[in-house]
């Protein structure tokens, strides 16, 4: 696909390569097919940021990298891999994450794809110690035979008081859990360092096994009202 956007240049880490940094939404113009979608959907922003943070590490890598969310993508014509990440609210992506997972399972099934989602860090499950395991492994599920990912990635967001019922905000103050940006942006870094290692090697990467494929979930049952992701 052409991508909309403005092009960033700068020395790629590889040989004979420059890198493309295409962020959606910036006054500039672009033009050229890019070779790797970063699409997100996220609700207050901490998705977008870590999307932008994983583009701009592949561009640093040499690669050309288009960041958008995914309601701005029309397909994936042009690009030769993908990673998607979606905020989590009651325990599944966002709607618009999902239903392009469905409208291009298809293409996605034919692409080395990574998965990424965004919640509430583990300290703000508190006395339910499930929820954030339970979380983990219905991310694991939903899609298994429809699209098989390299990897998929649980990062901490943004948890901020104002985008929480006040039920939860008060159970919230009650144990003490704190808010603010709980982003791990070292290990955000390594993982799409990885992903450029894998695309360096040529897809040499096996496609995970079907019991080692980890999806996420069209639809699966929410927890209680209140103790959804307020996020991200």
């Amino acid at each position: 696909m052409r991508a909309k956007g403005p092009v960033h240049r700068t020395n790629g880490l590889l040989p004979g390569r420059s890198s493309c940094l295409i962020m959606e939404g910036e006054n500039a113009t672009g033009g050229e097919d890019v070779a790797i979608l970063v699409g997100y959907a996220s609700a207050h922003g901490s998705t977008r940021g870590i999307a932008q943070r994983i583009g701009a590490v592949l561009a640093g890598r040499g690669f050309a990298v288009d960041v958008r969310p995914v309601d701005a993508v029309r397909d994936l014509a042009g690009h030769e891999a993908v990673v998607l990440g979606s905020a989590v609210h009651d325990q599944a992506w966002l709607p618009e994450a999902r239903g392009l997972l469905l409208r291009e399972r298809a293409a996605l099934s034919r692409r080395p794809v990574w998965l990424f989602s965004v919640g509430a860090p583990p300290a703000a499950h508190g006395p339910w110690p499930g929820t954030g395991p339970n979380e983990n492994a219905l991310l694991t599920e939903g899609l298994q035979r429809r699209i098989g990912v390299r990897d998929h990635r649980r990062f901490a967001g943004v948890l901020l008081r104002q985008h929480m019922p006040l039920a939860a905000r008060l159970r919230r103050r009650l144990l003490g859990v704190r808010y603010g940006d709980h982003r791990d942006w070292p290990r955000i870094d390594t993982w799409a360092s990885s992903i450029a290692d894998d695309l360096e090697a040529g897809g040499s990467v096996p496609r995970p096994r079907r019991a080692d494929r980890v999806v996420v979930p069209l639809r699966v049952p929410g927890p209680p009202r209140g103790r959804s992701s307020a996020l991200l």
